[in-house]
C-alpha cells in the first residue's frame, strides 16, 4: 500500500500509470466549441483546443492529463500548426482556450519562439485563456499578454484545495501562499485569473471534502480570481485507483456536485462552474441522470440556481 504520509515520489506515481494514448505533435488531441458565461455575464461561444505537447514536469497525485502528452518537447512551429488545424475545423467563437495538459509558460512545453505566431492567430478573440502552474508565472506571462493584445489574457491555475496538508500530499509542488503570490502578481499586471479546484481530493476524508471545496472557493475569490472551475476527482490514473482501493480516496457523489454548484453560485462572489466532463459516472440513477446533468449545464451557463430535479426513485 502507498505510504502517503510523505509526498509520493516521481517513481511511485509513474510506476502505477497505465499506458499513455498515442498522440501526434502536429495535431491537437482535442478541440471543440462550447458556450460559457464570460466575465461580463454573457453566454458566449468558446473555442477550446487541447494542445499536444511535453508532459508537465510536476507529478500531481490526481493528474491524468499526462495520458495525452509526449515524452519529448515539440519542435518550433508545431503548436501554431496545431492551433490552425483546429480553428480550420471549428465554427467561429468569441473566446479561445489554449489548454496544454500542463503549463503554457513552461519553456519545454510551448516554445517561446512560437509566442508571436500563436498571438497572431488568436489576437482577434476577445479573451485568450491558457493554463499555467502558479510557480511558473514568470515574465513570460506579460510578454505573451503584450503579444495577444487587444485580446484579454486570462490564466487558469490549479489551486486544487486551500487545505495546506492535503495540497502538500497531492505533490502539487506549491503552497497556498504560492497561489496567492501568483494571483497578486498577475492581477497587478492586468492579467485575469481563474482557479481549478478539486472536489473531494484524494487523501482527504470524505466527511470533510465538501466543506473544504467551499472554503477553497472562498479562498480563491479572496485572491481575486474571476471564476472557479470545480473538477470532480476521478480514478483512472493508477495512483488514485490504488488510493481508493486502500480507503484513502472516496469518489464524490452527483448530489455533492449539485450542492457545491448551487452554494457557489448563490454566494455571488464570481462565476462558479462545475466541470461536467464525464461526471455522469457520479450519478447512479438512470431515471434522473440526464435531467440533473442538463440542470447543471444550464446553471453553469446562466450562473443562476434552477429548481432541483425531484426523482422518486433515488431521492
Amino acid at each position: 500500500m502507498l505510504d502517503t504520509g510523505l509526498v509520493l515520489s516521481r517513481s511511485q506515481i509513474e510506476s502505477r500509470r497505465p499506458e499513455r494514448n498515442l498522440v501526434d505533435a502536429r495535431r491537437p488531441y482535442g478541440f471543440f466549441v462550447e458556450p460559457e458565461c464570460n466575465a461580463l455575464g454573457e453566454a458566449v461561444d468558446v473555442a477550446t483546443i487541447l494542445l499536444t505537447n511535453r508532459e508537465c514536469p510536476y507529478r500531481c497525485v490526481m493528474c491524468d492529463l499526462w495520458k495525452n502528452t509526449l515524452t519529448y518537447s515539440v519542435a518550433p512551429g508545431d503548436i501554431p500548426h496545431q492551433i490552425r488545424y483546429a480553428l480550420q475545423r471549428l465554427p467561429q467563437a468569441r473566446e479561445i482556450k489554449l489548454y496544454n495538459s500542463g503549463s503554457f509558460f513552461d519553456r519545454k512545453a510551448i516554445p517561446v519562439i512560437d509566442y508571436e505566431a500563436i498571438a497572431a492567430i488568436v489576437q482577434g478573440y476577445e479573451t485568450v485563456i491558457v493554463e499555467n502552474h502558479p510557480c511558473l508565472c514568470s515574465d513570460l506571462c506579460f510578454r505573451f499578454q503584450e503579444l495577444v493584445a487587444p485580446a484579454k489574457l486570462e490564466i487558469a491555475m490549479g489551486l486544487e484545495t486551500c487545505h495546506a496538508e492535503t495540497l502538500r500530499r497531492l505533490n502539487k509542488g506549491m503552497t497556498v501562499a504560492d497561489f496567492h503570490r501568483a494571483t497578486k502578481r498577475l492581477h497587478a499586471g492586468g492579467i485575469r485569473t481563474r482557479a481549478f479546484l478539486l472536489h473531494w481530493p484524494p487523501l482527504m476524508p470524505a466527511a470533510d471534502a465538501s466543506l473544504w471545496t467551499m472554503r477553497s472557493i472562498d479562498y480563491a475569490f479572496s485572491c481575486g480570481v474571476n471564476c472557479c472551475s470545480v473538477i470532480a476527482t476521478r480514478g483512472g490514473n493508477g495512483v488514485v485507483d490504488e488510493l481508493q482501493n486502500s480507503g484513502q480516496f472516496t469518489p464524490p457523489t452527483g448530489t455533492s456536485l449539485e450542492q457545491i454548484q448551487q452554494w457557489g453560485i448563490e454566494k455571488r462572489l464570481g462565476r462558479v462552474f462545475v466541470d461536467l466532463w464525464e461526471v455522469e459516472r457520479f450519478f447512479s440513477c438512470d431515471r434522473c441522470r440526464a435531467e440533473r446533468l442538463a440542470r447543471m449545464s444550464a446553471m453553469n451557463l446562466g450562473q443562476s440556481v434552477l429548481p432541483k430535479v425531484l426523482c422518486e426513485h433515488c431521492q
